[in-house]
C-alpha cells in the first residue's frame, strides 16, 4: 500500500547557468511547486542548505567554473544534502553522458530542448519516490525508537526481578547489607581491568561483560535452601553443618537451571548465572567445591566471582565474625595468588586496589542503629 503523500508544495532548486533556461523552467514548475533558482554551482550549494532544503535538485551539466557532476560531489559529501535527489539536465543527447550522470548517483536525466510533459512527469515520479522514502526513512526511526525503549524496558524489568531474587536470599542472612552491590561492582570493574589481557581478551567482550554484572547478584541464590540455624549461626560450623552450607552452590544452579528450562527461548545472562552460581567457591589449585574444579576448568565468570566474593566477605561484619580493614583483606587475597585465585586476577586486583576500596565505600552498609 503506497504511503499517502504530503499535500503541501514540494521544493524544486533549478541550477543553469543560461538564465533562458530557468525561466523555461520556472514558468512550467512554479503552478505546481515552490522553485528556487541558482546561476552557478557555488550558489546551489549555498541555496541547498537554507531553508526549505530542496525536495529535489535540477542540475545543468554544463555551466563554467563549477559543472554539474563536482556540484553533485558536494552535494553528496555534505550530511545536510546528501539525501537530496538529483535530475541531470544537459543539451549532450548521449548514451554516454546519460550513463555517466547516471552511474555517479542521479535518479534521471533529462536532455534539452525540454518537453513540458516529459519534464513534469520525471519530476512528478521522483518528488514521490523522495516522500515514499521520507515516509519509510520516518517509520524506521519510529520504529527503532520504539524497539529501543521495549529493550530497555525488557532491561530494566529484567535487573529488577535479579535484584528481587537477590535480595530474598540477602533476607535469609541479613548482615550481608549492600553485599550484592559491592560484589556486582568489583565483578564489573575486575572485567573491564582483564579484558586487554591476552589471556582473556577474546572472552571479556562488551556483551559478556554486561551480562556478567547483571548476573553477579545472583552468586549466592541457593543460600534460600539453608536452614537459618547454620546460615545465621554466630559460631563456627560442626562438620555436618558445613556440608549443608556448603551444598548452597548446587542449589543456586539448579535453581537457576530450572529457570532455564522454563523460559521459552534462552536467556544469555542465565548461563553466566548458573556458572558463578555453582562454582564461585572453587579454587585454582582445585581445593574449592563443591566439584574441586581447578585452574582454568573453572569459568572465568566464577574466577572473577570468588575474588570479590572473598573480598567483601573479609572486609563485611558477620554474626561469627568484626570486619577487615581493606589493607588487611588485600594482603590476604594476594596471598592466595595461585593458590586460591587466577594469579592475573590477583594482579589486576593489586593494580587496581584504589578501584575496589572505592566501591566498597560507595556502597558501605549502614550504620546500625541502637
Amino acid at each position: 500500500m503506497r504511503p499517502e503523500l504530503e499535500t503541501s508544495l514540494s521544493t524544486i532548486l533549478i541550477v543553469d547557468d543560461s538564465r533562458e533556461n530557468l525561466s523555461i523552467l520556472s514558468d512550467l514548475l512554479q503552478p505546481l511547486y515552490r522553485v528556487r533558482a541558482a546561476t552557478s554551482g557555488v550558489k546551489a550549494l549555498r541555496i541547498a542548505k537554507t531553508a526549505p532544503p530542496p525536495d529535489l535538485v535540477l542540475l545543468d551539466v554544463m555551466m563554467p567554473d563549477m559543472d554539474g557532476y563536482q556540484v553533485f560531489e558536494h552535494l553528496r559529501a555534505d550530511p545536510a544534502t546528501h539525501d537530496i535527489p538529483v535530475i541531470f539536465v544537459t543539451a549532450m543527447d548521449s548514451t554516454e553522458a546519460e550513463m555517466r550522470g547516471l552511474a555517479v548517483g542521479a535518479v534521471d536525466y533529462i536532455t534539452k530542448p525540454f518537453t513540458p510533459t516529459l519534464v513534469l512527469a520525471r519530476v512528478a515520479t521522483q518528488l514521490e519516490l523522495k516522500q515514499a522514502r521520507d515516509w519509510l526513512r520516518d517509520q524506521n526511526t519510529y520504529l527503532e525508537t520504539e524497539i529501543a525503549k521495549r529493550m530497555a524496558e525488557n532491561e530494566l524489568i529484567q535487573e529488577v526481578g535479579i535484584r528481587a531474587l537477590a535480595h530474598i536470599a540477602e533476607t535469609r542472612d541479613p548482615e550481608t547489607g549492600n553485599h550484592i552491590l559491592r560484589t556486582q561492582g568489583y565483578v564489573e570493574l575486575m572485567a573491564n581491568c582483564l579484558r586487554q589481557h591476552p589471556r582473556f581478551s577474546a572472552v571479556l567482550t562488551d556483551r559478556y561483560i554486561k551480562l556478567l554484572s547483571r548476573s553477579a547478584p545472583l552468586h549466592d541464590i541457593g543460600k534460600v535452601g539453608i536452614p537459618d540455624a547454620i546460615l545465621q549461626k554466630p559460631g563456627p560450623l560442626t562438620p555436618d553443618e558445613w556440608r549443608i552450607m556448603k551444598t548452597h552452590a548446587q542449589l543456586g544452579n539448579d535453581a537457576i537451571d530450572l529457570a532455564e528450562h522454563d523460559a521459552e527461548q534462552p536467556v544469555e545472562f542465565l548461563a553466566l548465572a548458573k556458572e558463578i552460581a555453582h562454582w564461585h567457591h572453587e579454587k585454582w589449585d582445585g581445593s574449592g567445591y563443591p566439584d574441586g574444579l581447578a585452574g582454568e576448568a573453572i569459568p572465568l565468570s566464577a574466577r572473577i566471582m570468588a575474588l570479590a566474593d572473598v573480598f567483601d566477605a573479609l572486609i563485611s561484619p558477620r554474626v561469627y565474625k568484626a570486619p577487615m580493614s581493606h589493607e588487611a583483606a588485600r594482603d590476604i587475597i594476594l596471598a592466595g595468588r595461585g593458590s586460591h585465585f587466577d594469579p592475573d586476577l590477583v594482579e589486576a586486583f593489586s593494580a587496581h586496589f584504589e578501584a575496589f576500596q572505592a566501591i566498597a565505600r560507595r556502597y558501605r552498609d549502614p550504620e546500625p542503629t541502637a
